[in-house]
C-alpha cells in the first residue's frame, strides 16, 4: 500500500495485455477460495442477460459515412507522408459530406413524405462520397506495399494494413447505405467504425428501445433465496451480435460445472424457453428450475419466493451498472468489453467477500 500507484496509461495497457481469460481466472480463484475457506455454500443461482453498451454515440448511416471519410483522409495523409511523392493521397471530402449532413437536417424538419424521399437521396450521396474515399485508400495502400523496401518497410506495411482494415469497415457502411436506400433488410449491421464489434440490440425497453453494444449473461450464486440475498457472480458468458438467452446458457452451465457448483434451485426470467433450458441444466440436476411465466413447478408460496428472488437479479444488474461501471464498456471491441466486464465482476466479488468478513 505504501508503493507508488502506476500511471493511468500503464494500468490501461496492462489491462488490455492481460486479456479477459486472465481476469476471469482471478474471479474463479476468488469464488473457489470462498467456497473452500470462507464457508460460502451456494444453494441457488439466478441468471439473466443485460446489455453492456459500447462507448459510442447514437449511430446514423450518414454519420458513419462522415466519420469514415474523415478517418480515411487522416490515415491516408499519414501513409502518404511515409512513402513521399505527389498525387498519392486520399482526398478529404469532409466539406462535401458536411453539406449533405446539413441538408439532411433541414429536410428532416419538414416531416413529410417528400422529405423522407429526399433524405434517402441525400443519404445515398453520402455513401457515394464514402465509396470514392475507399477506392483511393485501397489504391494508396497498394502503392505503399509495392514501395515497402529496405529501412522502414515494416512500418509502411503496418500502416498500409491499418488503412486497408479501415477501408473494409467503410466499405461495409457504404453497402449498408445502398441496402437502406433500396429498402432491403440489413443483417449484422455495423454501428461504429471505432468499435466494429458492437451491434444494435432491441430488448423491448420503453426508455431505451435501441441499445448498441454487447449482450452479456450474468449468473449470481447465493446461499439462500431470502430478500436482499447477496452472492458471488460467475465470469460472464457473452457472444458477438444479439444472442438469445438460451444461446448463452450452455456457457453459463459450463462455468458452474468448472467451479464445482451444483445449485438446488435455478431462477430464470421469461426469456428462457423451457425445453432448451431444461436440457442445458440437466447435468447440474437441480431440484427446481423456475422460469418466470413459463415454468413454475413449486407450490404457490414457493413460486412467490422464487419470483422475488429472480426479480432481485434485475436490481443486482442495476447495482453493477451504477457502482462497478458495467453500464458502458470503455474498452473497444468484443474482447475489450469482456475485459471491462470481468474487472467489474472481480471488483464486486471482492467487495462481497469483504462485507462477509466484517
Amino acid at each position: 500500500l505504501a508503493e507508488r500507484v502506476p500511471d493511468e496509461s500503464t494500468v490501461r495497457k496492462l489491462t488490455r495485455r492481460m486479456g479477459p481469460e486472465t481476469v476471469s481466472n482471478m474471479a474463479r480463484m476468488l469464488i473457489l477460495t470462498a467456497t473452500r475457506e470462507r464457508r460460502f455454500r451456494p444453494r441457488a443461482v439466478r441468471i439473466d442477460s443485460t446489455v453492456v453498451e459500447a462507448d459510442i454515440k447514437y449511430p446514423t448511416d450518414s454519420g458513419l459515412a462522415s466519420h469514415g471519410v474523415r478517418a480515411l483522409a487522416r490515415e491516408g495523409r499519414k501513409l502518404a507522408q511515409r512513402i513521399g511523392g505527389q498525387g498519392r493521397r486520399v482526398r478529404d471530402r469532409s466539406r462535401a459530406m458536411g453539406r449533405r449532413l446539413r441538408a439532411i437536417t433541414r429536410t428532416i424538419r419538414r416531416r413529410s413524405g417528400e422529405a423522407k424521399a429526399e433524405v434517402l437521396k441525400l443519404t445515398a450521396q453520402t455513401g457515394e462520397l464514402l465509396e470514392r474515399s475507399v477506392k483511393e485508400a485501397r489504391r494508396l495502400a497498394k502503392v505503399t506495399r509495392s514501395k515497402a523496401r529496405g529501412r522502414g518497410a515494416k512500418a509502411k506495411l503496418r500502416a498500409a494494413g491499418k488503412l486497408e482494415e479501415l477501408a473494409d469497415r467503410c466499405e461495409k457502411v457504404a453497402g449498408q447505405i445502398r441496402q437502406r436506400v433500396a429498402g432491403e433488410p440489413i443483417s449484422d449491421r455495423i454501428v461504429s467504425l471505432s468499435d466494429p464489434d458492437a451491434r444494435p440490440i432491441r430488448k423491448g425497453k420503453l426508455g431505451k428501445p435501441n441499445e448498441f453494444g454487447y449482450v452479456t449473461q450474468l449468473a449470481e450464486v447465493t446461499e439462500n433465496t431470502k430478500r436482499g440475498a447477496r452472492g458471488l457472480i460467475l465470469p460472464a458468458s457473452t457472444a458477438p451480435g444479439n444472442p438469445s438467452e438460451n444461446t448463452l446458457l450452455p456457457d453459463t452451465v459450463a462455468e458452474l460445472q468448472r467451479l464445482g457448483i451444483s445449485p438446488r434451485e435455478v431462477a430464470l426470467d421469461g426469456g428462457f424457453m423451457p425445453g432448451p433450458t431444461n436440457e442445458a441444466l440437466a447435468e447440474l440436476a437441480p431440484d427446481r428450475v423456475f422460469i418466470s411465466g413459463r415454468q413454475e413447478p413449486g407450490s404457490r408460496r414457493t413460486n412467490r419466493r422464487l419470483q422475488r428472488y429472480r426479480t432481485g437479479e434485475e436490481g443486482r444488474i442495476s447495482h453493477l451498472k451504477r457502482r462497478y461501471g458495467m453500464g458502458h464498456s470503455r474498452l473497444k471491441g468484443h474482447q475489450g468489453q469482456q475485459i471491462w466486464t470481468e474487472w467489474g465482476i472481480l471488483a464486486y466479488n471482492t467487495d462481497t467477500l469483504a462485507i462477509r468478513t466484517r
